[in-house]
């Protein structure tokens, strides 16, 4: 059966993903589907629920970059390098880093590195916080469907297969997060 929280009941929805249930919430575009990125049959239920390839990965998201910084290998990112990418947090922007040794391999699939945002949509950075770090966040769809953008569509889509729904509207940006390569800045997705 699936939970439906109010705005109002981040704590439940944390707890949720912290018993290693999945989660579908709002972010800055588009509803995603979240789970605890340490959790492998949380993440195997995202990927069956998008009916995706486990090798494509899924990104992480966090209110801040110290909820991020288990996952990268900052030594490996020169001073400059990093201080682009913090310069366009929190905010729509995805980086792929190096990642450390303590990321999971479901999380990156067969990429060599991880793509992590600092989110600045106030309910996922309220999530992220509730639950005390970083969050898987891959857009709320079945594969090549386009995503999500209200909880209608993410029922529609999936029923009751995730085990939560966080009830608030994405936010006002139009396209999902560009994703760019923080060592090269090349553009992955615009």
């Amino acid at each position: 059966m699936l939970h439906r929280y109010g705005a109002s009941e981040i704590e439940g929805a944390a707890a949720l993903l912290k018993a290693g249930g999945v989660l579908a919430y709002p972010t800055e575009a588009v509803f995603g589907l979240g789970c605890d990125p340490q959790n492998l049959a949380a993440c195997e239920r995202v990927f069956a629920l998008k009916q995706r390839p486990p090798g494509q990965g899924v990104l992480l998201i966090g209110a801040d970059l110290a909820q991020l910084e288990p996952y990268l290998a900052l030594d490996q990112v020169p001073d400059e390098r990093l201080q682009v990418a913090r310069a366009s947090w929190p905010g729509p922007h995805t980086w792929v880093f190096p990642r450390s040794a303590a990321v999971p391999p479901w999380i990156c699939g067969d990429h060599e590195g991880i793509a992590v945002r600092v989110t600045a949509y106030e309910p996922a950075a309220a999530l992220c916080r509730a639950f005390g770090g970083a969050l898987v966040s891959t857009s709320a769809n079945p594969h090549d469907q386009p995503p999500a953008r209200t909880a209608q569509e993410v029922v529609a889509y999936f029923g009751d297969g995730p085990d939560g729904l966080l009830l608030a509207p994405v936010g006002g940006d139009a396209a999902p997060s560009s994703i760019r390569d923080v060592l090269s800045g090349a553009i992955i997705r615009a």
